[in-house]
């Protein structure tokens, strides 16, 4: 029996870039193993919920290894959705 995918805020690490007209790029994400990837493309940037860990913010749309997901900014704390165990 398949159980439906849970999911967990896990803050992170982000590498960004800031122009001189204050626009923000987020380059790389630092997870909490350590692990860093490269964002490959910023698709969409606007204010958002986290509809699956709850929580609002900034919701940058972004490219990482060809994976499209949600990267949130949050009065200057950044996390991502988590695939795994609630809880762990």
């Amino acid at each position: 029996m398949n159980q439906p995918q849970q999911f967990r805020k896990v803050y992170v690490e982000v590498q960004l870039t800031v122009s001189p007209e204050g626009d923000v790029r987020p380059n790389t994400i630092k997870f909490e193993d350590g692990t860093v990837y490269a964002i490959d493309r910023l698709r969409h940037r606007c204010r958002a919920h986290a509809t699956k860990v709850g929580g609002t913010g900034v919701r940058y749309t972004v490219v990482i290894r060809g994976q499209e997901t949600y990267l949130f900014e949050d009065d200057g704390k950044w996390f991502v959705e988590a695939r795994g165990n609630v809880g762990c």
